[in-house]
């Protein structure tokens, strides 16, 4: 007898394990028909735009029950030290991971762009110099070559050793000017080296760029790649007074 009302109870245990479940509510879509619905969700999509641009790991939910009692005015259900607390606890991960991805990239550009120089370099026509910059005359002017200095002009194109560009002032169909001093090892070093009227290309080694820092969307540790052309030295205002 106990054994029949102990399996009773088992099945009814199963059987209630098995009932459908309410079918949730379904909340409609808004219409953005209104100025209130349309700017509200301005608000939501720049608030959600920031957070995506952060990377900061984020409860939806949370969001929105902080959002609902702040609107209504409701106690907090979380104390302003332990939102403090956990903002700082975040911080600290976020920095951790991205510290960790810098010196993963770092590492990989480093071997990448040490296997490129390398075949780079058995290749006719590269010159590589005592620091490691490396360059192939593309076509050879005859003018002056300018001094550490000098304030150049030049047309340029700069990209990564996979092809791909982040620079270029003929894009901007603009030439740009600068001090020889004021840019890039790689770059400073071969500028006295071209005579004006020259078109190279530079194979510049991280350590003559951006190093370990990098400067995005140049990543740390890559190897640069230059198209170069020495239009002319401008004059500077000492010489332009002689």
């Amino acid at each position: 007898m106990k054994k029949r009302l102990l399996c009773l109870a088992v099945a009814g245990i199963v059987l209630a394990g098995c009932k459908e479940e309410a079918p949730k509510e379904v909340v409609a879509a808004p219409s953005f028909e209104s100025s209130t619905s349309q700017a509200s969700y301005g608000m939501g999509l720049r608030v959600g735009q920031q957070v995506n641009e952060t990377s900061m790991p984020f409860d939806s939910d949370s969001f929105v029950a902080g959002l609902n009692d702040g609107i209504e005015g409701a106690e907090a259900q979380v104390t302003q030290e332990q939102i403090i607390a956990a903002m700082q606890q975040l911080s600290a991960e976020m920095e951790q991971k991205m510290v960790a991805e810098q010196q993963a990239a770092g590492e990989t550009n480093l071997a990448a762009s040490a296997a490129f120089l390398a075949e780079n370099a058995t290749k006719e026509g590269v010159v590589t110099t005592d620091s490691g910059l490396q360059y192939k005359v593309i076509s050879a002017g005859e003018g002056e070559t300018p001094a550490a200095d000098s304030v150049v002009e030049v047309h340029y194109r700069g990209t990564l050793i996979d092809g791909t560009e982040f620079d270029s002032s003929y894009s901007r169909n603009q030439t740009a000017q600068f001090p020889v001093n004021a840019v890039i090892g790689g770059w400073t070093e071969a500028l006295q080296l071209m005579p004006v009227g020259s078109k190279w290309e530079l194979y510049i080694p991280s350590e003559l760029a951006y190093g370990p820092a990098g400067s995005p969307p140049i990543g740390p540790n890559a190897a640069l790649i230059f198209e170069v052309e020495l239009i002319a030295i401008e004059a500077t205002d000492q010489a332009a007074a002689e």
